[in-house]
């Protein structure tokens, strides 16, 4: 086994500190991952504070992860030593089941396994994540990294990239459709970008006015101040399509309000449970609300393909090991533009 450093939570009281964890060995479809940065995730706060009461500990957070490749097994032919490389949330599925077969591993039916508090299956327990500095996973989780996109700001788009790129996709967005993007954090960001990107008219949806500069500098046409009932009004029953990226519960109402008939309000961000949805809000005009995980992982290589060819990254600010603590503080207090991500050479 490979022994490695880490960072890890030990309770959900404690602060994440350093720590030894042990890799299993390399098998024929493995491939060995020397990290050099990892992007910091709200779900990485949730789960080292066991928010969700899911848990195991000690817990190794860290999915957006790039690196470089330092040994492969005997079955791998596509990848090689040296390689930029990149692994997301997840390092394993069934690949047997309906949704595996559609290249939707996301959604297996008998449940993905994340890339940190997932279940080992090799070693037993939980697996660890990428607040390391190796990482061993099968070939099959290992993603391309385009030469572009070998730096610090390209981690965060293995998670808030993917999460936002794949309901723009699905929903098929094309050029001249009005998208409205809710909620200017970590998603949020990279749901403007993405969406300008596919030519769409990108209307940044948020309920501070003080974000407007920063919406527009992102790629946002206009920007609209949900508290602001005139505004509201102007915008009524005209977007194509809404991507909802608050990450805790709110009232969907007020939003359902600006859709066109037949259109869609797509969650990405809030897993508590909804104040109650108006009925008669949806059943007028045949409005849906939807709900979308990441990607599978030949979206997320198509993700990582467009995001080169149009030079998307994520606004990011990079931080030493050693300031996690502090960063998952600041997160809480919506204190940072947009993520924070990890120089692992400092662990």
């Amino acid at each position: 086994m490979l022994s490695t450093k880490a960072y890890a939570a030990q309770t959900s009281e404690s602060q994440l500190a350093q720590f030894q964890i042990n890799r299993r060995d390399v098998r024929p479809d493995d491939v060995q991952i020397t990290i050099d940065y990892c992007g910091v995730c709200h779900t990485d706060i949730h789960l080292a504070r066991n928010d969700w009461g899911t848990s195991v500990y000690p817990v190794v957070p860290g999915h957006e992860i790039i690196g470089h490749v330092t040994q492969v097994g005997d079955n791998v032919d596509n990848i090689k030593v040296g390689d930029a490389v990149a692994v997301g949330c997840m390092v394993d599925a069934c690949r047997t089941c309906s949704a595996c077969t559609q290249h939707l591993e996301q959604y297996c039916e008998r449940g993905f396994i994340a890339t940190y508090n997932g279940e080992d299956a090799i070693l037993g327990g939980k697996t660890f994540g990428g607040y390391s500095k190796d990482i061993i996973v099968d070939k099959h989780f290992v993603l391309h990294l385009p030469e572009s996109l070998v730096n610090a700001s390209a981690a965060p788009l293995l998670c808030a990239g993917i999460t936002t790129y794949s309901p723009l996709k699905k929903w098929q967005i094309k050029p001249g459709d009005k998208v409205g993007v809710i909620g200017l954090g970590g998603l949020g960001h990279m749901g403007v970008k993405l969406a300008a990107a596919m030519g769409a008219e990108v209307i940044m949806i948020t309920r501070s006015a003080n974000k407007q500069q920063d919406a527009k500098r992102l790629g946002a046409h206009d920007v609209i101040v949900s508290t602001d009932e005139a505004q509201m009004n102007k915008h009524a029953n005209s977007f194509d399509f809404l991507l909802n990226t608050i990450p805790r519960a709110h009232d969907v109402n007020p939003y359902l309000s600006l859709m066109k008939r037949d259109t869609t309000m797509v969650l990405v961000g809030a897993f508590d449970p909804l104040p109650p949805v108006m009925g008669g809000n949806l059943i007028r005009n045949r409005k849906r609300v939807a709900g979308s995980l990441i990607g599978g992982i030949a979206e997320t290589q198509e993700m990582l393909n467009f995001c080169a060819t149009h030079n998307i990254t994520s606004d990011i600010e990079q931080i030493a090991m050693a300031d996690i603590n502090v960063a998952y503080e600041r997160m809480l207090k919506s204190d940072v533009k947009y993520r924070f991500v990890i120089d692992m050479s400092t662990l």
